[in-house]
């Protein structure tokens, strides 16, 4: 969808500016604040490319993490698209529907704004979202809690297929980061847990108020078709953050003191590599061999404790 088209079918509104951006943060008493990693976007073109990667029609239901000040949020809803954004910021919660009733009146009815924090949020505090549909991320994420915000509401939503978020330039890197890749690292295994994550786009200071001193960069992320099974989620991550604790050692090494050296065998994962060059298939084959071994030991145990081991013993038994 061109930017022409979304203006073509969008209500009447407008999408905020610059000036805009500051007039209402000096008259809501607003300052960014480095606690929130707030950075308002201040282009209305930047707002509307992020809108467009993420494929956001009206038929779209969209979740939007720290709208700010509304510009992506106005962006989002001029697809005709219904959302409900979080906003861990009280004064910030409590001006954006204002605002998007000031700008795009017909949209009002369309978003729900809810004040908390990301982290702390799952279906019980989103009930619109545990309707088993499929839903969206859209978001301009602060740096400093992206990644534990993509990972905990994948984890907590089961409906979540896509998304497209801007974040800083390295995290994104890391985000997408294929095995072998000196970026490579616990988010991007974590994150191919779920699905495939590219980066789509590098974004300038120049559109931020106030601007920031790394660059931005967005990501697109589809949801596997064939998920995982749960039950393996937590045992491979704990392989996954042991592996990664100690990066330069080969996994013998780094997993020696948690992993029976039977494991490697039984996974067919040459022990002498380093975590850096497993898939997140790699680390579930080691997540499934170590129950695997551990309940042939739990067998062993069992068997051996019901086995006689001298002649005194046959005869108790007798």
């Amino acid at each position: 969808m061109s930017d022409i088209d979304i203006i073509a079918s969008a209500p009447s509104g407008r999408l905020l500016g610059a000036a805009d951006i500051r007039r209402i943060a000096d008259e809501a008493g607003i300052s960014p604040t480095k606690k929130f990693g707030q950075n308002f976007v201040i282009d209305p073109g930047t707002v509307r490319r992020i809108v467009r990667q993420a494929d956001v029609t009206a038929d779209t239901h969209v979740l939007e993490v720290g709208p700010g000040l509304g510009s992506l949020t106005l962006a989002i809803l001029e697809t005709g698209a219904t959302m409900t954004a979080v906003e861990i910021d009280p004064p910030l919660a409590e001006r954006l529907g204002q605002t998007v009733a000031e700008f795009m009146p017909e949209a009002a009815k369309r978003l729900t704004v809810v004040n908390r924090d990301a982290l702390d949020v799952g279906p019980e505090q989103l009930p619109e979202f545990a309707d088993g549909k499929p839903f969206t991320l859209v978001a301009n994420l602060p740096y400093n809690v992206a990644t534990p915000i993509i990972l905990t509401l994948l984890e907590r939503f089961n409906h979540l297929d896509s998304f497209v978020v801007m974040v800083q330039k390295e995290v994104a890197d890391r985000l997408a980061a294929e095995p072998g890749n000196k970026i490579y690292g616990t988010p991007s295994v974590k994150l191919a847990w779920y699905g495939q994550a590219k980066r789509v786009g590098t974004i300038g200071r120049n559109v931020f108020w106030p601007a920031p001193n790394v660059d931005s960069a967005l990501v697109r992320f589809t949801k596997s078709t064939a998920p995982r099974p749960r039950e393996l989620r937590k045992p491979t991550f704990a392989l996954i953050d042991m592996a990664f604790a100690a990066r330069r050692k080969t996994l013998h090494a780094a997993l020696k003191k948690h992993v029976d050296p039977r494991v490697f065998e039984r996974a067919h994962i040459d022990p002498t590599r380093r975590g850096e060059t497993l898939s997140v298939d790699d680390f579930m084959a080691l997540a499934e061999a170590v129950e695997a071994v551990e309940a042939t030991e739990a067998t062993e145990s069992v068997e051996s404790a019901g086995t006689p081991t001298s002649p005194n013993a046959m005869e108790e038994q007798e």
